[in-house]
């Protein structure tokens, strides 16, 4: 993700909607500006950030503000908690998303050596 960003794109990718802030009501703090700014981005990106350096410091900034929460909580935010890994639950469901299984992983696996490699259903015994 690009880290410099004019007023105008902020504005356009990192503006929080009705339905964004309903999702949000329920969390204050850093939880609050953390579950904000992962569900922008995964919005963005379709994935979420490894780590809090990923997020571009405009866009903190930006997203804090309308959470009402100070962009140093940003600092704060739990990467390894239970909240994170609800606010991921949460988002994902938001976009139709679910977390892949070992059966999502074979089955793309199977569609893979098909369509890319021309082997048949069998090509796992080779």
């Amino acid at each position: 993700m690009r880290h410099e960003w004019e007023p105008e794109d902020l504005i356009e990718v990192w503006t929080l909607l009705e339905e964004d802030q309903e999702r949000l009501r329920n969390k204050a703090g850093a939880n609050r500006l953390g579950s904000a700014l992962l569900l922008k981005f995964f919005e963005v990106e379709a994935r979420f950030p490894e780590d809090a350096g990923e997020v571009p410091v405009p866009a903190v900034s930006y997203v804090a503000q309308q959470v009402k929460v100070s962009a140093e909580e940003w600092v704060v935010y739990d990467w390894s908690g239970r909240a994170i890994k609800r606010h991921r639950m949460e988002i994902r469901g938001a976009f139709g998303f679910r977390e892949c299984t070992e059966e999502d992983q074979a089955q793309l696996a199977e569609w893979l050596a098909f369509e890319l490699c021309g082997m048949g259903p069998d090509f796992r015994t080779m």
